[in-house]
């Protein structure tokens, strides 16, 4: 049993938790900013396929641009190219680690961390790396906030200004894979998805404007990393990884059902309201000749 009396004590007391909760604060801070562009492109299976496809070492690759090269020299769609690329690297990877573990290298055990993340045993060096990596990834996209914002609502308009599309392309893409690494020490490369999606989720229910998201975004994706580090810290044996991502995607739904504008209650009274105000008049009145 816990409350906010409790979680202030840890968070003032536990020099750990405090490093944690900043360590995570900023993987979610950074991961919620570039997940908008993901988000909004319909390109959040990207996340995945860098995550997963890190597994086996070729993160490199998807820098140059491995699922658009598929989809500019194939009959592919985006999605399908997507697809593939998550069942091949992740397949081949899951094989290599499975080949590794057979073996009983020195050090096989460390991979699982990998995979699952180990925010919980985050050091100053690390919270310092994923601050020093926050700001790179931040500050690249309010350095291009005009250009990424152009290429993500008008892609065609910025090409005929003559906007570099295919660099914006690989520079856009290569900081949400800066994000992505970022997240790989918290959650892991199954759940880190969960940390570039979500909370764009969540904020673009709230807002229309994409500085409004952004922020929202950057918010949910901050408290999602505090909230799943203290509830870690609290009880007993629950993993922090996989609850900063069951945070995050609470999120999401608190913001399905509650947003003032696109949330479900809302346009249940919004719909009860029309029914209301447009209700046809029953044949009784149209005989009377009433309206």
């Amino acid at each position: 049993m816990f409350d906010i009396v409790t979680f202030f004590q840890l968070m003032f007391s536990d020099h750990t938790l405090r490093v944690v909760s900043f360590g995570t604060a900023l993987v979610g801070a950074v991961s919620g900013i570039l997940g908008c562009y993901a988000y909004l492109r319909k390109q959040a299976m990207m996340g995945a396929i860098v995550a997963h496809a890190s597994l086996f070492g070729i993160t490199t690759a998807f820098l140059i641009g491995t699922a658009s090269l598929v989809v500019h020299t194939t009959s592919l769609k985006t999605d399908a190219a997507m697809g593939l690329a998550v069942a091949i690297f992740f397949g081949a990877g899951i094989a290599l680690l499975r080949m590794i573990q057979s073996m009983s290298l020195v050090g096989h055990r460390g991979l699982r961390d990998y995979l699952f993340g180990q925010a919980a045993t985050m050091t100053n060096a690390d919270v310092r790396t994923i601050a020093v990596l926050a700001v790179c990834a931040t500050g690249i996209s309010l350095l291009f906030w005009k250009e990424f914002k152009l290429h993500t609502f008008d892609r065609d308009f910025a090409a005929g200004i003559g906007y570099p599309m295919h660099t914006l392309d690989q520079l856009l893409l290569a900081t949400i894979v800066l994000a992505i690494v970022i997240g790989l020490r918290t959650v892991g490369v199954i759940l880190v998805v969960s940390l570039l999606v979500c909370p764009a989720a969540a904020a673009r229910q709230w807002t229309k404007s994409l500085s409004g998201m952004t922020a929202l975004s950057a918010v949910f994706g901050m408290l999602s990393g505090i909230v799943g580090a203290t509830l870690s810290a609290m009880v007993r044996n629950l993993p922090t990884g996989p609850v900063i991502a069951l945070a995050a995607t609470g999120f999401v739904l608190l913001s399905l059902f509650f947003a003032p504008h696109r949330g479900v209650i809302a346009r249940a009274l919004r719909r009860a309201r029309n029914r209301k105000h447009l209700h046809p008049p029953d044949a009784s009145s149209l005989v009377r000749g009433e309206l």
